[in-house]
């Protein structure tokens, strides 16, 4: 049986013993250390946290391997996470940190949970505190990953596909705020029998192009993306934010405002009115959208969580644990899901 999750904030060292962990061990110094090496890093976890949710539940089953013994192809293959997930080493050595230090005690899923926060607030976002106590699950199948919102889909299909995750459609539009930030591939928004194409074959227009998409902007979009790129450039990208790319912003939100929302299922937001009144509230007040998006990100966070006994602590996130290996209830055991003094902990309280 899945259930939420209670517990308060848990930042990565034992708080019982803090002088057996060195500070370069917490969750928070880690990403810190990835997102001054290359700004794509806040966007891409953030991401991974979404991809993980999305698709049974925040259980860190997107970081799970492939397994060619067993035949199986898990989430993190799939067509809409490969090659588009990307900086999955952090989330490594955050787990072989504490791994090393208190095994057993804190999920991948957790993990996931605390660098997608050290993320958002390292990129101008507010911090809020974490609820922690997910456990790990065991499975992960590539044809779940249906459950991901696709880049083509209209408003309905957004607000359904989030509605069957308890979300609601102000949580979508909030949500959807996080692509002010980061990089998207070309197969996401282009090519030439590609349903997600806005730019070269967009049904019912005679330029082939989305007549949504601010013209100038189509115009750029296609020198970076041919009709073949995703055939020919696969790994080719683009900033999903025109206007502040590396920045947790409303800018997004402006951008749409203007056409230039990259997908089509940002321009979605503008064809339902209650979405489009809260795109214009949050172009009216950054400070609305930020305290939302946190409060949605917990929220997000929560999604069919398992705990207490259920699934497990894997020990190493990329696979699931061996038969015989045992793990503690997340951190209870040694006092651990305790309220975090990180500077990412501060904003917004989970409630």
């Amino acid at each position: 049986m899945r259930s939420r999750l209670f517990s308060p904030l848990f930042r990565c060292v034992d708080l019982d013993h803090p002088t057996t962990l060195p500070s370069h061990y917490s969750c928070d110094d880690i990403v810190a250390a990835a997102v001054r090496a290359n700004s794509g890093v806040a966007p891409a976890l953030i991401r991974l946290h979404f991809h993980d949710c999305f698709v049974r539940g925040c259980d860190g089953s997107v970081l799970i391997d492939s397994t060619m013994t067993l035949n199986n192809t898990a989430e993190k293959d799939a067509i809409p996470n490969k090659p588009s997930l990307r900086f999955l080493d952090v989330v490594d050595r955050a787990n072989a940190a504490l791994e090393a230090h208190c095994p057993g005690v804190v999920s991948c899923a957790d993990i996931l949970a605390f660098v997608a926060r050290d993320s958002i607030v390292l990129a101008g976002g507010l911090g809020y505190q974490v609820p922690a106590g997910r456990r790990d699950g065991r499975i992960s199948r590539a044809n779940e990953t249906i459950d991901l919102p696709p880049p083509f889909a209209d408003a309905a299909l957004l607000v359904q596909m989030f509605a069957a995750k308890n979300l609601t459609l102000e949580d979508m539009v909030v949500l959807s705020g996080a692509h002010t930030i980061g990089v998207s591939h070309c197969s996401s928004f282009a090519g030439v029998g590609n349903r997600a194409d806005r730019l070269y074959n967009f049904s019912g227009s005679a330029d082939g192009v989305d007549p949504s998409l601010s013209k100038a902007y189509a115009f750029l979009l296609k020198s970076i993306c041919p009709p073949n790129s995703s055939q020919f450039f696969p790994n080719m990208t683009t900033s999903m934010d025109l206007i502040t790319p590396a920045k947790l912003d409303n800018k997004y939100y402006v951008g749409l405002t203007n056409n230039l929302g990259l997908f089509k299922s940002d321009a979605a937001l503008l064809t339902n009115a209650t979405m489009k009144a809260l795109v214009g509230s949050f172009v009216r007040s950054e400070a609305t959208w930020k305290t939302k998006f946190a409060r949605s990100m917990i929220k997000m966070g929560q999604i069919g969580v398992l705990t207490g006994t259920q699934g497990e602590i894997r020990r190493n996130c990329k696979v699931i644990n061996p038969p015989k290996a045992t793990t503690t209830a997340a951190g209870v055991a040694h006092g651990l899901l305790t309220r975090s003094a990180s500077s990412g902990s501060t904003g917004v309280a989970a409630n």
